[in-house]
């Protein structure tokens, strides 16, 4: 199972963070700067898996990580989880990641948090493996685009309302409106006009 996922800078920076197990604040804080200490000071040309830290869980866990460009992407897995599915899953993420921000980079993690978080939560939920396929991913990612822009358009409703109120060509204001039984008797509008 994934305990954590942890997204920093070269600078230990942390630009996403998602815990799957519950820690206080200032022990995911000690956390992240255990790991970016961890993952850091290791060569390029080693192995991407290791030991978890003391405050992680120790040998029970296991550091899996990618650096890519300015980012250190870290999975803390216990040990039922398969290293080379770990690295895979990082790669679709950051694959996904660079297909809907289109060459992502560290602000996109900073400016887009919400949708960061969307596209994990397609990945993983709860510490599970949910989807590994990245075009699935991105076919829910374009679908939620879709009905936010839907939305937007009913929030400007009301002012597109007002707006073709105002635009209707009336030679006269009515006084009075008559529907059925009902009758309404229009107060002087003239001063809006």
């Amino acid at each position: 199972m994934i305990k954590a996922i942890l997204v920093f800078n070269n600078h230990g920076k942390p630009r996403l963070m998602r815990f799957y197990q519950h820690f206080a604040e200032d022990m995911q804080q000690q956390i992240v700067r255990e790991t970016f200490h961890l993952v850091s000071k290791r060569d390029e040309n080693v192995c991407n898996f290791l030991e978890g830290g003391s405050l992680i869980g120790g040998s029970d866990y296991k550091l899996i990580y990618r650096h890519y460009a300015t980012l250190y992407f870290v999975f803390c897995v216990d040990s039922s989880e398969s290293e080379l599915g770990i690295l895979d899953l990082i790669q679709v993420f950051v694959e996904t990641l660079d297909k809907c921000f289109e060459n992502v980079c560290e602000l996109d993690l900073i400016f887009h948090v919400d949708k960061v978080h969307y596209i994990l939560h397609e990945v993983v939920m709860g510490g599970m493996v949910l989807e590994t396929n990245m075009n699935e991913v991105v076919s829910q990612i374009e679908a939620q685009n879709r009905l936010e822009k839907s939305e937007s358009g009913l929030s400007a409703a009301p002012a597109r309302a007002v707006s073709a109120v105002k635009s209707i060509n009336l030679p006269e204001i009515p006084r009075n409106i008559n529907i059925g039984d009902i009758n309404i008797k229009v107060p002087n509008l003239s001063q809006f006009v």
